[in-house]
């Protein structure tokens, strides 16, 4: 497993719009947002080197979902290319906050204050963020 020691200020990766994705009026459906913010912060972990299996099998910590704050602001419809981000705004020893946007060009569509909670993932108790993992994640913001 590569690691990566630079520190992510602003990730980004994109997503297609499927049929799938959207509703009876043909768009997204709200609820989609959220895995595209999630896709985002999977794909961000990746390119710092960490597999989420990997951080299971490795160091026993998983991470969960505490809070989400999302506001909608426009809608994006069936084979839109958009663009999902995210920003670690808030690093503790067992939490991450993230600032996340989806845009489809310079519109923002969505955009979403993420709590990330560092769980065991035997006990699903709190459990520090391995320490080289968290470090590329601190930064000044």
């Amino acid at each position: 497993m590569v690691q990566s020691e630079q520190p992510i200020d602003m990730f980004t990766w994109p997503i297609r719009v499927y049929y799938e994705d959207t509703d009876a009026g043909g768009v997204v459906f709200y609820a989609n947002y959220l895995k595209f913010f999630e896709r985002a912060r999977t794909e961000m972990l990746r390119a710092l080197g960490h597999e989420q299996d990997a951080l299971i099998a490795d160091y026993g910590v998983i991470f969960v979902v505490r809070s989400v704050q999302v506001d909608y602001l426009k809608p994006a419809r069936f084979n839109e290319l958009l663009t999902a981000s995210a920003q670690v705004i808030e690093a503790k020893k067992a939490s991450l906050v993230f600032a996340q946007e989806i845009t489809r060009g310079d519109d923002v569509l969505c955009k979403g204050i993420i709590r990330i909670a560092c769980l065991d993932a035997g006990t699903m108790t709190p459990k520090a963020i391995p320490q080289h993992l968290l470090e590329p994640l601190k930064h000044e913001h």
